[in-house]
């Protein structure tokens, strides 16, 4: 009896970490979609490559100091 208690138990707990998991992975490859989108929008529309997107992105941390003076 305690098994068969201690089985359906583990079942739950895997059933919600599977069920979490799930929408992290669809929320991850929503978010990939969207970011995948926005680029190629910026490509055809104004002819911005992804290698400036990602330029302008690592260089938000050097400027954010000069911003706030």
């Amino acid at each position: 009896m305690l098994g068969l208690m201690i089985m359906l138990i583990a079942l739950i707990v895997a059933w919600l970490i599977f069920t979490i998991l799930i929408k992290v992975v669809k929320t991850t490859v929503k978010t990939a979609f969207v970011i995948a989108a926005i680029v190629v929008l910026l490509q055809i529309g104004y002819g911005i490559g992804p290698q400036e997107i990602w330029n302008y992105i690592v260089q938000i941390p050097q400027k954010l100091p000069q911003i706030s003076k």
